[in-house]
């Protein structure tokens, strides 16, 4: 006959050591909650949750076990994750923009525990980690519609912070007035220039004259400070109930996949992307001023058998005539391929630098 009081005995016991591995679990959960705030990096990582359940499903040989099992294993990661959030309340993440910009909208999705700091412009929210202010900071590189963002590709150029993450949000575009407004009572539209470029079949079709604003949130602040039937914003959605301002209309971009891609930089370069992921790492470069320099350099590239994502050029400053190459090759350049591509393409630039990487399947907002 079953004896219940040893069966519960065993489960004691079990217990307890499962108690005491969950207390070292928790422990290695911190020192990666840790590195990510150092490493600018998200809690939440989708793709490595599926990959260790699908790992560690496998070790279940009993199948009517295993869908408890998998359960019970999602039940500690989720644990884990709100450790890591707790310990990511104390993370100050840089933005340039205010309340409500879409710098601050990305802030809040990739960091949603983090202390949002504002700054007036990209190179002083840069510089904040820099000066070790904040932890990370979350800058836009590129829009789908207005192409890169000078100033910050500058600074990635200029300074010695890496790139940890890059992420996509799609761009919504609202016509912002103050309550009671219609579209036709609008003259005059305030943005920052890459929105007013990317709406800028919209403003031409209304006839709107325009003024820029450093971004769309301020824009936004603007038209509810002013209070004028004539002027409205254009900007997000999250704007418009911030400062209480009607939405006039929506989506007015041209584009209806606008999208802006964010980079997060902090102070150390992430290495933990799994070999299992796919992703792509930035480079730059500047090579002689001298006929087939640049196309030498992408020969290089396509040879140890990488392929180009982006590229792209710009201007070096206080430079005439000289100019520096931005580039995302897709691979793995830790493998003995990769640093033999890096060490053949030094060979042929003046100057290079490996700024980060990230993982492709973790791109969008």
């Amino acid at each position: 006959m079953l004896d219940i009081t040893v069966e519960r005995k065993h489960i004691e016991e079990i217990d307890a050591k499962m108690a005491a591995l969950f207390e070292k679990r928790m422990h290695c959960a911190e020192m990666i909650g840790k590195y990510k705030i150092e490493n600018g990096l998200k809690v939440y990582d989708p793709v490595r949750e599926r990959e260790l359940l699908e790992k560690n499903g496998k070790l279940i040989e009993d199948l009517t076990l295993r869908p408890y099992y998998l359960q019970f294993m999602q039940n500690v990661m989720d644990i884990s994750k709100r450790y890591q959030h707790k310990l990511m309340e104390g993370a100050n993440i840089a933005y340039s923009g205010i309340e409500g910009s879409f710098a601050s909208i990305a802030v809040d999705r990739v960091f949603p525990d983090g202390n949002k700091v504002s700054f007036g412009s990209f190179r002083e929210a840069y510089k904040a980690v820099v000066t070790g202010d904040c932890d990370a900071a979350v800058l836009p590189i590129e829009n789908s519609s207005a192409g890169e963002v000078g100033q910050v590709m500058d600074l990635m150029y200029e300074g010695d912070l890496y790139i940890n993450g890059v992420y996509a949000l799609k761009i919504s575009q609202n016509l912002l007035g103050i309550k009671g407004t219609t579209i036709t009572d609008i003259k005059t539209v305030i943005s920052h220039p890459q929105a007013l470029e990317q709406c800028s079949e919209y403003i031409s079709d209304h006839g709107f004259k325009i003024e820029q604003a450093s971004n769309t949130a301020r824009a936004a602040k603007e038209v509810a400070d002013r209070k004028d039937p004539g002027i409205a914003a254009i900007a997000s959605k999250e704007t418009a109930e911030l400062y209480g301002l009607s939405i006039l209309d929506h989506d007015i971009n041209e584009s209806s996949v606008n999208t802006t891609r964010f980079a997060v930089f902090s102070k150390s370069r992430e290495s933990i992307v799994s070999n299992e992921r796919l992703s792509s790492y930035i480079l730059m470069f500047t090579v002689k001023n001298e006929a087939g320099g640049l196309a030498d350099a992408i020969a290089v590239i396509g040879k140890h058998g990488y392929s180009m994502r982006v590229l792209r050029s710009r201007p070096v400053k206080n430079t005439a005539w000289q100019y520096y190459f931005y580039v995302e090759v897709e691979g793995k350049l830790s493998s003995k391929e990769g640093e033999e591509m890096l060490k053949d393409l030094d060979r042929h630039c003046m100057a290079l630098k490996v700024l980060g990487s990230y993982a492709i399947d973790s791109e969008t907002l």
